[in-house]
């Protein structure tokens, strides 16, 4: 295997939106100087409809992985076809899609899936493959689907968390090197007092945290990046309904894998895996820092 310390790597299984995924990240990795890694998997066995496992004669295992390894060669012109002078590498494996990418995962850069997909991948409509590896990777992952906008602004997700800031770090990132602004977005509709708020009579969040909030968390990452023209939105408006709204204008929304305040429950559960099944443009979902 190549050394993945800097390369993003892409889940190859022959469907439009991996393909859809290369392309995308093809395009990132040129314009960051970073190596592009593509790996397909097969699984030594089928499932039938209902779970049970079906035997396949031997000769048709082979025929599944030249399969495909064609499909890895398909991808890889599509890479090229983006960069010809991008460094690409591919690998096929015969392992199951979602520990192979977790363990990609300790040591790639990033991370990129199509939103569904077939083969190897099997059922990467988020409800396994890209949902799975969207919560539990150790990476950034981008779920990539064509945007609305591809000439529109950044937009981050900020809730004040530590891993709301790693999601900002990115953010700014993503937006300097594409030469674009960035959107940063604090909703508080979600908001809950705390048992302590309550006994003291404060049952509504307070107007001015929003803008309070963006600050803090702006705090120094907008002085490291001069070169990005940041907007602030406080919308009132649940997290999930601010960010999916931006996506129609955004060419990438970036969110934490988890947070709080604004953004309860962001282990997927709720505001990611909206915006991962939802969304108009890319989603880069960020983990906290390793």
């Amino acid at each position: 295997m190549s050394d993945l310390s800097n390369a993003i790597v892409v889940g190859v299984d022959g469907s439009d939106q991996a393909l859809s995924a290369v392309t995308w990240a093809a395009k990132v990795a040129s314009a960051r100087g970073l190596p592009l890694h593509l790996i397909s998997s097969t699984e030594p066995y089928f499932r039938g409809p209902y779970g049970a496992a079906a035997a396949v004669a031997p000769e048709a295992f082979s025929e599944i992985d030249e399969l495909a390894r064609t499909r890895l060669r398909i991808a890889a012109k599509r890479a090229a076809g983006a960069d010809a002078a991008l460094e690409v590498t591919t690998e096929f494996v015969q392992q199951q899609p979602i520990p192979l990418l977790l363990r990609l995962a300790e040591s790639a850069r990033m991370l990129a899936l199509g939103t569904s997909g077939r083969g190897g991948f099997t059922g990467m409509l988020l409800g396994s493959t890209a949902a799975s590896v969207a919560a539990h990777a150790a990476c950034p992952v981008a779920v990539v689907r064509p945007p609305k906008s591809p000439d529109g602004p950044v937009v981050v997700g900020v809730d004040g968390s530590a891993n709301s800031t790693d999601a900002l770090a990115a953010a700014f990132a993503e937006a300097s090197w594409r030469r674009v602004a960035l959107v940063a977005v604090h909703a508080s509709r979600d908001y809950e007092p705390s048992i302590r708020e309550v006994g003291l009579g404060r049952t509504e969040p307070d107007p001015q945290e929003p803008e309070l909030v963006l600050a803090a968390s702006l705090a120094g990452l907008q002085e490291q990046h001069p070169d990005v023209p940041v907007e602030r939105d406080t919308a009132n408006s649940r997290p999930r309904d601010a960010l999916l709204d931006w996506s129609a204008r955004a060419q990438l929304v970036v969110v934490g894998s988890r947070g709080r305040g604004g953004f309860l429950g962001m282990l997927l559960g709720s505001t990611s895996q909206a915006l991962l099944q939802h969304a108009h443009s890319p989603v880069l979902v960020v983990h906290p820092t390793r």
